[in-house]
């Protein structure tokens, strides 16, 4: 029952990554109008995620048992895993924020880890690292790509995508649409099936195959959310600032995926596109509240699925009701006293704006 169980969640979690990861892979062609249809853009995504996904051994093994020793898992664990990790990105699938599946997964297993005092630090160390360097990496990219490309366009209009540039523009962001879908199947499949690996339930080709079926699915099904938000929300990008984005994304993503890193394809990409509306319109970017809101949800999104991880576990494994307690009171405090704090401004603010006092 367990089993079947595992198999359920590690798949509609695939899903989840498809609609949240991959689908924000083909987000600067839609918002730049080389690919005017929603349905279009999705579906190219589902299948270079797909095709990706068979290259995804490497990191299907990181999950599986490169962060905390095989012994520690069993079909119940992966349950909670994968558990804790669906339902942190599921949350943010709703609200139509794209999320890091890498953080999230990650930060589960890490919690199951500190359950039972058993982490690969070294491993998760370079993990984190990485997490940090390459949206960095790629915001800068995107910045010097952003200020050569507005140079270029404000010499030669023609490169905007006018006249006969515009077919070849058009394809070549399309191009580099599908080499970060590719990137993004090939990272983050490991993300749904690697812990079922780990636990001996499927072999690295068998799961691979699997993952990336779900991952296409997910995509199609329920990606148009992420897409928009990543294509049109963030920053108008013309043909040759959105090949820049997935040009730098997909190779770098590929690049940690040969050496088995999970890394947050979704940040990677966020940032790229970042740099160039910097570059474009300077870094009063940073001022739309989306920018902020996703910002948030990067910082939130490991550290809630590690803390549900590590709650489920209390609960159902080592029935340690009292550190539940616990842990679930300074939840409900954090949560309280973030509440109180924002209504105690919105109450000065209203107070200053009408130019009285309480």
């Amino acid at each position: 029952m367990l089993i079947a169980v595992a198999f359920i969640i590690a798949l509609f979690f695939a899903m989840n990554i498809g609609a949240s990861g991959t689908a924000a892979s083909m987000g600067p062609a839609y918002g730049s109008g080389a690919i005017p249809k929603k349905r279009v853009a999705m579906i190219l995504v589902s299948i270079f995620a797909l095709l990706g996904a068979l290259s995804g051994g490497e990191v299907v093994r990181t999950i599986g048992n490169g962060i905390i020793p095989a012994e520690v898992l069993d079909v119940e664990i992966v349950v909670i895993v994968l558990g804790a990790a669906c339902m942190t990105l599921f949350i943010a699938n709703l609200v139509g924020i794209p999320l890091s599946t890498s953080e999230v997964v990650v930060g589960a297993i890490v919690g199951v880890g500190i359950a039972y005092q058993s982490v690969f630090l070294d491993r998760l160390l370079v993990i984190v690292s990485f997490w940090l360097i390459t949206p960095f990496a790629a915001f800068l990219i995107g910045l010097i790509f952003g200020k050569w490309i507005r140079y270029a366009e404000n010499r030669w209009p023609e490169l905007t995508g006018l006249g006969k540039w515009k077919r070849p523009l058009a394809f070549l962001l399309i191009a580099a649409g599908c080499m970060e879908a590719y990137a993004a199947g090939m990272n983050n499949v490991a993300n749904a099936v690697g812990p079922l690996v780990g636990v001996g339930l499927l072999d690295v080709t068998t799961a691979v195959l699997l993952g990336g079926i779900f991952v296409s699915l997910g995509a199609v099904l329920l990606g148009g959310r992420v897409l928009e938000t990543n294509g049109k929300k963030i920053t108008k990008l013309s043909l040759l600032q959105g090949s820049a984005v997935s040009l730098t994304g997909g190779s770098l993503v590929i690049t940690a995926s040969i050496f088995g890193l999970p890394v947050p394809l979704t940040q990677i990409t966020t940032s790229a596109i970042v740099g160039i509306g910097t570059a474009d319109r300077g870094f009063h970017i940073w001022q739309q509240g989306i920018i902020k809101q996703i910002i948030k949800v990067w910082v939130v999104s490991p550290v809630f699925s590690l803390v549900i991880s590590y709650g489920l576990i209390l609960l159902f494994k080592q029935a340690d009701y009292y550190s539940l307690v616990v842990i679930t009171s300074v939840f409900i405090a954090t949560a309280g006293f973030y509440s109180l704090y924002m209504s105690s401004r919105a109450e000065r603010r209203s107070t200053y704006d009408d130019g009285g006092g309480i």
